[in-house]
């Protein structure tokens, strides 16, 4: 099967009708629950912009909430399944601040359920691996907001200096 390019994709929704590209749309939106919900935060995120991050920040506080913690492999598959939920999240917007809060929201709560006191070193490079994602994003950033960033960093390195 040979699929079409993006470019191809474009050029031809261009010629639909409005009609027949709600058809389509509505379509794509049955399809799978990720579609349905970048289409629902895509129509109303124009209006409310904190919505998309309040809402991903109430999954994951329940996610942190529900998950086993009990020995330090079901903390650690429970923070990988919760991460790849924020992964899947942060495909959903553009938006660098946003996607960097999420970030030190995910680490945050890693601190704050006890993830880090195990020392399993998967968690310790996960946590790492998302300061490193928070810094990547910070450098795309204007100064003024990366000044404020690099104090949320550096008090999540220290949350990390703290539970060894």
């Amino acid at each position: 099967m040979n699929i079409a390019s993006l470019a191809e994709i474009k050029k031809e929704l261009q010629l639909l009708s409005q009609k027949e590209l709600i058809a389509v749309i509505a379509d794509l939106a049955k399809f799978s629950t990720d579609n349905k919900l970048l289409l629902y935060f895509q129509l109303y995120g124009r209006d409310h912009p904190e919505l998309f991050k309040d809402m991903v920040q109430e999954e994951l506080s329940y996610e942190f909430q529900m998950a086993n913690t009990r020995n330090y492999h079901y903390a650690k598959k429970s923070v990988q399944s919760i991460r790849r939920k924020l992964n899947k999240f942060l495909k959903f917007t553009k938006d660098k601040p946003t996607q960097i809060e999420l970030i030190v929201f995910f680490c945050e709560m890693i601190y704050e359920y006890g993830y880090l006191a195990f020392g399993h070193p998967v968690i310790d490079n996960l946590y790492q691996l998302q300061l490193g994602k928070i810094e990547k994003l910070m450098n795309q950033l204007h100064e003024d907001l990366q000044y404020d960033y690099q104090l949320k960093v550096k008090e999540l390195k220290d949350y990390q200096n703290l539970s060894k």
